[in-house]
């Protein structure tokens, strides 16, 4: 019989856990989160892209834990702003996301960019130590939210408006977001390579 592979999902975003292990379910791989390591202190995100900070984290947290590792980085940019939040979408303005959906909102104001099209990306990475074994890359193509709307989903969902639901991500169930969403696209890759892995 062939011993169970594990892998670490190197997340410290609860919210990301669930979609992920949602998103992997009935893989024959032990999951394992940080929850089960004490002590680890998170990497210094210094990747000028998604990909790179990707790469970075699993590496790190592979080489902390001993544990092959699964990361992700993920985040929203906007048109109209140049790209941005970007990379810096966990630390754009602060933690409270009404905060930033503020700061988004005055910026697209003052660029008379009022429903720019935005688009989220998700960049996942599986390292061995320092070796990469995978790395794919999700997308969703949208528009800011003409104002935040929704109570579901986390993070950015609000003010993201996708066109084909003619809701934002914050609207729409669990299975419909995972259908469409950057990481349901990445995680979907990523769970056909486990199952040949």
């Amino acid at each position: 019989m062939t011993e169970q592979k594990t892998l670490l999902i190197a997340t410290t975003n609860q919210h990301k856990l669930i979609e992920i292990r949602d998103l992997l379910a009935g893989i024959p791989v032990n999951f394992r989160t940080l929850l089960e390591f004490s002590g680890i202190q998170e990497p210094e995100e210094t990747g000028a892209t998604f990909a790179e900070n990707a790469r970075l984290k699993a590496v790190y947290y592979s080489r902390q834990t001993g544990e092959q590792s699964i990361s992700e980085d993920s985040g929203l940019e906007i048109d109209a702003l140049d790209g941005a939040p970007g990379v810096l979408s966990s630390r754009f303005n602060g933690t409270s996301y009404p905060d930033k959906f503020s700061a988004i909102y005055k910026q697209l104001r003052e660029r008379n960019a009022d429903g720019s099209t935005a688009r989220f990306i998700c960049c996942v990475a599986v390292a061995n130590g320092q070796q990469i074994e995978f790395e794919t890359r999700g997308n969703i193509e949208g528009q800011i939210a003409a104002k935040p709307k929704g109570t579901d989903g986390f993070g950015y969902d609000p003010i993201f408006f996708y066109p084909s639901y003619d809701r934002t991500l914050a609207e729409v169930s669990v299975t419909e977001k995972a259908a469409v969403s950057h990481r349901g696209q990445a995680f979907r890759e990523l769970r056909a390579f486990l199952k040949t892995w």
